[in-house]
């Protein structure tokens, strides 16, 4: 990975060992970008002042030392100290370029994979069978989504957790309701198409049958969860054509976002049956749990509610059923014993973050989670309307996922056609599909995930400002003019010989390192904002440097080897947050 940031801390690393000491070589010299209304060096060094204390000399007799001490290797062109203590540094031109051009010919663009690979089980997406997804899913499904992508693409070894809600008591109902409606019934079918209405008139079933000596399908209901808990053969072939019904809804959100969870990937709560009442008992055995009104609960230091009162988790209920808690315990253990887990990654609600913290601290106090593991909820905020309200229907219930789907694919599919008029409808209908997803994907990922975020269209699909269809112009902008170049190879070398071609490459050097932050912070939101801040880069570059009537033949070259190292780079970054980039818009 070429990094010039880390290329200097290393150089500066060296530098105060050889002035002060091998035991100061290992400090770490914060190198951030320079201010740039201060000053037009590129890169500034902040170690003189912590190291000026320990040595007991001035800060900027220390800067000194280090810059005399300073062995690059070309990578400085000059440096001078600033202020109290500070090192400003500006790369060397040749360097910029000699790397760049190694990034272009390079397949992963110059970034490495990760010296020490993990295993990351992903927990993410989540739905519930026989319910629809809804707007909460989206968010969870796509920064989830990114974040497989850029993991895997780093070198570690990634768990997708599709952790669907397949157990519990309403599958009573749902399974008889399957029963009477027949598993190949118009009825049955909604599962795949509208699986909230399924689950809407089993549940009137049930309710009209509530007291009413005449009915018994809520009697048969509970009865058929009985079943299902005992693992009685027939019922669990039933319980099978239900999943395989939900499958199948699921398949087809995940297709048309672009998202690569498949039915390997589901990791229900039925996994978990069969071991809830060993972990009830071992925690009971053990001291760890007690009875508290009837129910089996696990008290922790430091979770107290607002009476100060110690806040309970409730491994099992009054009525001897397990909840949420329950099944997490035995999740986080699966990841740290079966998978080994390093990090065990949820891509989850933020309003779960206690649930989570309680059943991980139980966990771990059993001793179910290996000191490797590090249990890690990336909380997930909420999406809001233009009047920065929840968005819920009318009844109050959140809104479908489908929906959201549907408009920006419409939404699309309108802006294309004014935009393209000349273009085939197949070809309009297949960017339009691209444009749509991106625009909805990239609202999300652009934004920190545990931020809010109001859905709003016509900022989505606008193809100016921070935007998904932007980045996807400004791809296919440099396909075209890539295109034009005729025969004219793009592969340089890269020489650089204007500003705004030095800003571009030295910017196109970071790619890397944000890669790589975001897969150690977990934040897809700074690849975002990274590539939005590289195509304005590119924009200032293509302004005031001709690429296709450059007068000279090797500036020519050099400028098309910057516009293709755009486009790869705009394009991988892109598919790491599970975006396409269009051909042609």
């Amino acid at each position: 990975m070429v990094d010039p940031a880390l290329a200097l801390t290393v150089s500066v690393q060296q530098a105060m060992g050889a002035a002060f000491g091998r035991e100061y070589a290992g400090a770490d010299p914060v190198v951030r970008p320079a201010n740039k209304k201060q000053t037009t060096a590129d890169l500034q060094v902040n170690a003189a002042m912590a190291l000026a204390k320990q040595v007991g000399r001035p800060p900027r007799e220390v800067a000194q030392a280090i810059l005399d001490h300073l062995d690059d290797d070309g990578l400085i062109a000059a440096a001078e100290i600033a202020g109290p203590g500070f090192i400003n540094v500006t790369l060397s031109t040749d360097w910029i370029a000699r790397h760049t051009s190694d990034m272009l010919a390079s397949d992963r663009l110059g970034v490495e994979a990760v010296e020490h690979p993990e295993r990351i089980p992903v927990d993410y997406s989540s739905p519930n069978v026989a319910k629809e997804m809804h707007v909460g899913h989206l968010r969870t499904t796509v920064v989830g989504d990114s974040l497989v992508r850029t993991l895997e693409f780093l070198g570690h070894e990634v768990f997708r957790q599709n952790h669907v809600g397949d157990w519990g008591t309403p599958f009573g109902m749902l399974i008889e309701h399957l029963l009477e409606a027949g598993e190949d019934s118009d009825e049955a079918r909604l599962l795949e198409d509208d699986p909230n209405e399924f689950y809407q008139h089993a549940n009137a079933k049930f309710k009209a049958a509530e007291g009413d000596s005449a009915n018994d399908f809520d009697d048969r209901a509970r009865r058929r969860v009985t079943l299902l808990q005992g693992g009685d053969a027939d019922t669990m072939r039933h319980w099978d054509a239900l999943m395989e019904r939900s499958k199948a809804y699921f398949n087809k959100v995940y297709a048309e976002l672009d998202v690569t969870l498949t039915d390997d990937d589901l990791s229900g709560e039925s996994q978990y049956n069969d071991e809830l009442a060993e972990i009830c008992d071992d925690l009971e055995a053990r001291g760890i749990a007690r009875i508290d009104n009837g129910a089996l609960c696990v008290f922790l230091d430091g979770f107290v509610g607002r009476d100060d009162q110690p806040l309970p988790l409730i491994i099992r209920k009054s009525d001897g059923g397990y909840g949420y808690a329950t099944t997490d315990i035995a999740t986080v253990r699966h990841y740290s014993r079966d998978l080994l887990a390093d990090r065990a990654v949820y891509v989850v609600g933020a309003t779960q973050n206690l649930h989570f913290r309680m059943a991980w601290a139980a966990a771990d106090k059993a001793g179910y989670i290996r000191p490797e593991t590090t249990p890690i909820h990336v909380q997930i905020g909420n999406v809001l309307g233009k009047d920065s309200k929840l968005l819920r229907t009318r009844s109050g219930d959140s809104m479908k996922l489908q929906y959201f789907v549907d408009q920006a694919l419409e939404r699309a599919a309108t802006v294309v056609a004014e935009s393209r008029p000349d273009l085939p409808e197949d070809v309009r209908a297949t960017i339009a599909q691209q444009v749509g997803i991106g625009a909805l994907k990239y609202a999300d990922l652009s934004v920190a995930h545990d931020s809010e975020y109001i859905f709003d269209l016509d900022r989505m699909l606008a193809l100016t400002g921070n935007t998904g269809p932007y980045l996807q112009y400004a791809t296919a902008r440099i396909r075209s003019i890539l295109g034009r170049a005729d025969a004219v190879d793009p592969s340089g070398p890269i020489v650089l010989t204007e500003p705004a071609e030095r800003a571009l490459a030295l910017r196109l050097l970071d790619f890397g390192a944000v890669v790589h932050q975001v897969g150690e912070t977990l934040q897809p939101h700074r690849l975002a904002a990274y590539l939005f801040d590289l195509a304005q880069h590119f924009t200032a570059f293509y302004e005031q440097c001709p690429v296709l009537k450059a007068e000279d033949a090797v500036v020519r070259s050099s400028r098309l080897a910057l516009c293709a190292l755009t486009e790869k780079v705009l394009v991988r970054g892109l598919s790491l947050l599970g975006i396409q980039a269009p051909d042609q818009m």
